[in-house]
């Protein structure tokens, strides 16, 4: 490994931000995924969770259009949705689900310093009401035209760069916030080698 590429290790480690998740339930397209997966590395997201209660779990991911992102990031799969909440609980104190109801909150309210998991649902049917009741509330992308809607992979990029501006002008990304434990354990699984 060269001294370059473990520099680079660690800035990207620096960067991510253990507070910040992603969550998409019975997304069909692995590249709409794979897609997500690229935009989350590119923030800082280190984890996602992909609940598959009405689909079979996905074996693999576009890699076109992950460009390699989930060779980086920290996949969590579940079949059963209590049980990825009740570890979604122990890692963030919020959970927000896209959803264009009467009580949803516009995307730029949301308070990003907080810990917060973003649940994006299905090409088709988006978030189910299972998932609504597990949440703590809804949030909508303010959007100007006819169509209501985006595709996952955009609404999610939008979402998380809402949450990154927010996170880089209160200084979330000028400290590490991911345990040290969780730092190393990371390292080794990239290959990451000190230099002799």
């Amino acid at each position: 490994m060269t001294p370059e590429r473990r520099e680079k290790l660690l800035r990207v480690l620096h960067n991510r931000q253990a507070d910040l998740a992603v969550v998409m339930e019975n997304v069909q397209d692995p590249h709409n995924i794979s897609a997500v997966m690229r935009t989350c590395d590119a923030v800082g997201i280190q984890d996602i969770y992909i609940l598959n209660t009405k689909i079979p779990r996905h074996q693999k991911f576009g890699a076109k259009s992950s460009s390699s992102a989930a060779k980086w990031l920290t996949v969590h799969q579940y079949e059963d949705a209590q049980l990825c909440f009740a570890d979604l609980r122990k890692h963030y104190s919020k959970i927000l689900t896209t959803h264009l109801s009467s009580d949803a909150v516009s995307l730029y309210d949301i308070d990003f310093t907080e810990s917060i998991a973003l649940v994006f649902g299905n090409e088709h049917a988006g978030v189910s009401d299972e998932i609504r009741v597990l949440s703590d509330g809804n949030f909508i992308i303010p959007q100007m035209g006819i169509i209501q809607s985006l595709n996952i992979s955009v609404a999610c990029a939008v979402s998380i760069y809402e949450a990154s501006r927010q996170k880089k002008l209160a200084g979330h990304y000028d400290r590490i916030s991911m345990p040290a434990e969780r730092q190393d354990q990371l390292l080794t699984e990239w290959g990451f080698k000190e230099l002799d």
